[in-house]
């Protein structure tokens, strides 16, 4: 089975997120910053990435850039999550390596067509 962790600040979004990825067949864990996520990360790293655009402690792209630059951090599929409709902002988490976007708030069809390549493989 795949794995997903899923970084968010959020208990809700991280319990709604865990209930969906569940569902189509990954093995889910959990953050809730991105300090916290790279420690997960440095232990086992996950197939791939739910991660929040604001969070304490370390932003989202703060630690997708230090994702990135960590051996082996280049395997994960990142999902990146935004409720700000600001491209720039989601032209930054494309450069510093995310794969692929969502809006929150998502619902079920929204996440699941984002991570249906992940069950493929």
């Amino acid at each position: 089975m795949k794995s997903c962790l899923i970084v968010d600040d959020s208990s809700v979004v991280r319990k709604v997120a865990a209930r969906i990825l569940e569902d189509i067949d990954f093995i889910v864990g959990e953050a809730e910053d991105g300090q916290e996520a790279f420690d997960k990360c440095r232990q086992e790293m996950p197939d791939a990435i739910l991660l929040d655009w604001q969070m304490p402690i370390m932003s989202g792209l703060e630690f997708l850039k230090l994702l990135r630059a960590y051996v082996g951090g280049e395997k994960p599929h990142v999902v990146y999550m935004t409720t700000e409709n600001d491209i720039g902002q989601i032209a930054l988490a494309l450069k510093a390596g995310a794969d692929d976007y969502v809006m929150k708030p998502f619902d079920r069809d929204i996440l699941e067509a984002k991570f249906q390549l992940e069950t493929a493989g």
